[in-house]
């Protein structure tokens, strides 16, 4: 009688006892050519210089107020306000070091904490928070503004 429970064709059925053992217990391992290996680096490469499709959408740098969201495209000077709320730019809050849970809420080495974090301060380790978004929208073409009245006035031609 066979070492096999089942009878079935298939079950436990290979050619191991039949091949002999090399290059570990596996067989031989090979490992495919170099050159069809593509990393992803290697493919963003290549899409940079194949350029990419107009429809779809890429990734742009944004600096937005801690405060309420608007987006700045300026440089964030000492004496910056947002245009939309007033709050002051060159704070903490503002800032990429800032970070609630370390010592003195900042990720760079400070002497001593400042205080309040949404207020203007002079700190010379500051920097801007940027954040990478997708762009969700294309750009929209400048129109006249007579074009709504051109084609309201079209609708009776």
């Amino acid at each position: 009688m066979s070492d096999r429970k089942y009878r079935q064709r298939g079950y436990q059925d290979s050619d191991r006892d039949r091949r002999p053992a090399q290059g570990g217990p596996k067989g031989p391992q090979e490992k495919p050519p170099a050159d069809r290996i593509e990393t992803r680096a290697d493919k963003a490469e290549r899409r940079a210089l194949e350029g990419r499709a107009p429809s779809v959408p890429g990734f742009h740098e944004v600096t937005r107020c801690a405060r309420c969201g608007n987006t700045f495209t300026d440089a964030i000077a000492a004496d910056s306000r947002c245009r939309r709320c007033g709050a002051d730019l060159h704070s903490c809050a503002q800032c990429e070091s800032f970070d609630a849970g370390k010592r003195f809420e900042c990720a760079q080495t400070i002497p001593a904490r400042i205080a309040p974090k949404d207020a203007r301060n002079t700190c010379e380790l500051f920097s801007p928070r940027v954040t990478i978004e997708r762009e969700t929208h294309s750009q929209a073409q400048p129109q006249a503004p007579s074009s709504a009245r051109k084609a309201f006035d079209d609708l009776f031609k």
